[in-house]
């Protein structure tokens, strides 16, 4: 019973009212989500997220749990500073009776509860052409909204999490020890990523030389990281915020479009669905550039387009690494979940690549 894994941590929580039900959402690939309902004696309800902490993902989970605290504190405080409410626009964390903004378990796992988001739903997949427009506004927002944040204050809550050099090698050493076994079935992939290993650096090359500038970045973003006002529709509120560290603008760009303007799943088997939807590309492009306009550099808005290409190649060698590691990060739902994956991103790189002068021009045109 989903409750029993969870009842000896909810007492720890300054939830409001008594306990009700609990559903656990399984959107998210790295941590274990659950949507708590607690009932006050008036009969109104009192929505919570629960969560724990991917331990072997996230190392030093109290870094973690510091960026989203400073992030966050910080987000309230530029809402307020334009006369807006920040009560639906920003996470808020819940703490526990102590005070603390987490709590370390018996076996040293760490949980951390928010205050749910009401009236306002995350999707998987954009509902209407307009959401994903919206999306763009709300992951551009994020960046503009922190472009004044000390950045000396964040800590890197996955090393190298965005390093496609490092991340290469990672993946030369995963191919090297074949743990599972695996590396003979897997050749034409391997051969994908080796064509492909100067692409993939260019972007760590460009901050390293300073030709890119050095931003707060989210570092996941999914559509389903962005909460819509269900009235409205309408971004309200980024979500996901474990991975927020310092980055590159390019790397928030690509991810999204990666996600949200496929139009097949991140994990669908037959690779002639995968493509990249250029009307969708479209739309979240010209929501991003408006809230970033006037500080994005010329240099970032050239190589939106690359972007795009070095996150969903990153991706796809990042999954392919943890198959031949023997599935060690990511969740997976059969054996091949992981290589499925790795098949599927590497099907819309392809086609990403064949459109990418198109890219570039809708971008200019914006």
């Amino acid at each position: 019973m989903l409750y029993n894994d969870i009842k000896h941590i909810l007492p720890e929580f300054a939830f409001q009212g008594k306990y009700h039900e609990v559903q656990e959402i399984n959107s998210g690939i790295i941590n274990n989500t659950y949507h708590l309902v607690y009932l006050l004696e008036d009969g109104t309800a009192r929505h919570y997220t629960l969560q724990h902490i991917n331990g072997y993902v996230f190392k030093d989970p109290v870094a973690v749990m510091n960026n989203i605290q400073r992030v966050t504190d910080y987000l309230r405080r530029s809402l307020r500073g334009e006369g807006l409410d920040p009560s639906r626009r920003v996470l808020r964390l819940k703490p526990t009776r102590g005070g603390a903004v987490f709590f370390r378990d018996r076996e040293g796992g760490v949980w951390r509860a928010y205050d749910f988001i009401d009236n306002a739903t995350a999707y998987d997949r954009p509902q209407r052409p307009e959401d994903f427009y919206q999306v763009g506004r709300a992951f551009g927002e994020f960046q503009r909204r922190l472009c004044g944040f000390p950045m000396d204050q964040l800590a890197e809550t996955i090393p190298d999490f965005h390093n496609t050099t490092k991340r290469f090698y990672d993946f030369v050493r995963a191919l090297s020890q074949d743990r599972a076994g695996r590396a003979r079935s897997v050749e034409a992939e391997i051969d994908a990523f080796f064509d492909r290993r100067k692409m993939m650096g260019q972007i760590v090359k460009g901050l390293e030389e300073g030709r890119l500038p050095l931003r707060v970045t989210h570092n996941d973003t999914k559509i389903n990281n962005v909460m819509l006002d269900d009235a409205t529709g309408q971004a309200l509120c980024v979500i996901d915020l474990d991975t927020v560290m310092p980055g590159s603008a390019l790397y928030d760009f690509g991810d999204a479009v990666r996600f949200g303007a496929s139009t097949a799943d991140e994990d669908e088997a037959d690779t002639r669905l995968i493509r990249l939807d250029m009307d969708k590309y479209a739309l979240f492009t010209r929501g991003f550039l408006e809230e970033t306009r006037g500080f994005l550099q010329p240099e970032e808005l050239k190589l939106l387009p690359l972007g795009v290409k070095v996150i969903t190649c990153e991706l796809a060698m990042r999954f392919l690494t943890d198959y031949l590691d023997g599935d060690l990060y990511f969740k997976i739902k059969s054996p091949d979940h992981n290589l499925i994956r790795a098949r599927a991103q590497l099907a819309l790189l392809r086609d990403i690549e064949a459109q990418e002068d198109r890219m570039a021009q809708i971008a200019a045109s914006l």
